[in-house]
Order: C-alpha cells, then sequence, then structure tokens
C-alpha cells in the first residue's frame, strides 16, 4: 500500500509499489495466505508507525497517552501524532516527507514560539507558532521553498505564512480533518488484547 513515505516521488511513476506490485525474491509471485484478525491489526499498526516515522517505543508511550486523556481513545492518538512538530512541518509544506522534516528540525531549523527547537517529537498545542529561524531563511533550500509554499496547500486546522515562512496550529485535527490510508481502530484493538 502505498503511504507516500518518499513525499513527491510517490506521485511519479517511478514509485516502488507501482513497479512492483509483489513481494521481492523467488517466491512473491506465490497464492497469498489468509491474513489472520491479529496480522491484520498488527499490520495497521506497523503502517500508522512507518507512515509517522516513529519507534515501536515511543508509539506504546503515544498509546497510553490516548487511553489516559478522555474521548476516543483512536483519534486522541492521530491527535498526538499529527501534532509532533516533524509533521506539523511536513503538513505546512517546509518538507517533502516526514523524514526530511524531521532532520531539518533536528539540524535547528525551525523555531516554536521564538525558541530554538530540535526535538522532532515535540508536542505542541493550539496557538504555537513554527518558524524557520533567521539564519536558515538565507539557506538556498528555503528560499526555493518559499516560492513553492505560494502554491501549497494545507488543512484547515493549520494557517500559513508563506512570506514570513511561518505557520501557525489553529486547532487540535479531529478524524474528518485527515485523510489517512489506515484504521486507528484496528490500532487500538491490537493494544487492547
Amino acid at each position: 500500500m502505498k503511504l507516500f513515505l518518499k513525499g513527491d516521488k510517490c506521485l511519479s511513476p517511478k514509485c516502488p509499489i507501482e513497479r512492483r506490485n509483489t513481494r521481492p525474491g523467488q517466491h512473491g509471485q506465490a497464492r497469498a495466505r489468509k491474513m489472520s484478525d491479529r496480522g491484520t491489526q498488527w499490520r495497521e499498526k506497523q503502517k500508522v508507525r512507518r507512515t509517522y516515522g516513529v519507534l515501536e517505543r515511543q508509539f506504546q508511550r503515544f498509546y497510553g497517552i490516548a487511553l489516559n486523556r478522555p474521548g476516543k481513545t483512536g483519534e486522541n492518538l492521530l491527535q498526538l501524532l499529527e501534532t509532533r512538530l516533524d509533521n506539523l512541518v511536513y503538513r505546512l509544506g517546509f518538507a517533502d516527507s516526514r523524514s526530511q522534516a524531521r532532520q531539518l528540525v533536528t539540524h535547528g531549523h525551525f523555531q516554536v514560539n521564538g525558541r530554538k527547537a530540535t526535538i522532532a517529537s515535540m508536542i505542541l498545542k493550539p496557538g504555537d507558532e513554527i518558524a524557520v529561524r533567521e539564519r536558515s531563511k538565507g539557506l538556498e533550500y528555503f528560499k526555493t521553498r518559499a516560492m513553492m509554499l505560494n502554491e501549497k496547500g494545507v488543512p484547515g486546522w493549520l494557517r500559513l505564512d508563506p512570506n514570513a515562512l511561518s505557520g501557525r496550529i489553529l486547532a487540535v485535527p479531529s478524524r474528518q480533518d485527515l485523510e489517512l490510508p489506515f484504521d486507528e481502530a484496528l490500532v487500538i484493538e491490537y493494544y487492547q488484547r
């Protein structure tokens, strides 16, 4: 399944999923076995983890936080993952993929509410502002990115200022705001066993 982990490459014909739709290796063409319910739940969890680039221990921690919050656990989990700094940098259009966004954050190119931020897993709240640092605005990458940001659409729960290279979180995203290729209910079922 396409998870768009490689940014714009997944929109082109060079996408690895479209080039080969079977498993790699000599036995990739073999008849597929029916997957158990547990296997389906595990597969969905892995899709979520790989989409957001989160390790297993971090993901379990996010599940624990989501479980203790009031409301639906699946929606809480997605809200936590969506409000991570690296994901917000990706959603605002400063990077082509979440892994590239993580690298830009760890290299110190962004500030949150006026302070330098280098932790990609930082959870932000509505009202927080993400901006490219002044010393990074002169880099060629951000000069070309500023021209591309005018054409980039951002989700309704975010606001982007392409001239200032900054963005703001307006609200916590709901499930209807997110178009994601997985079912978070299966992830919750996986952890409730």
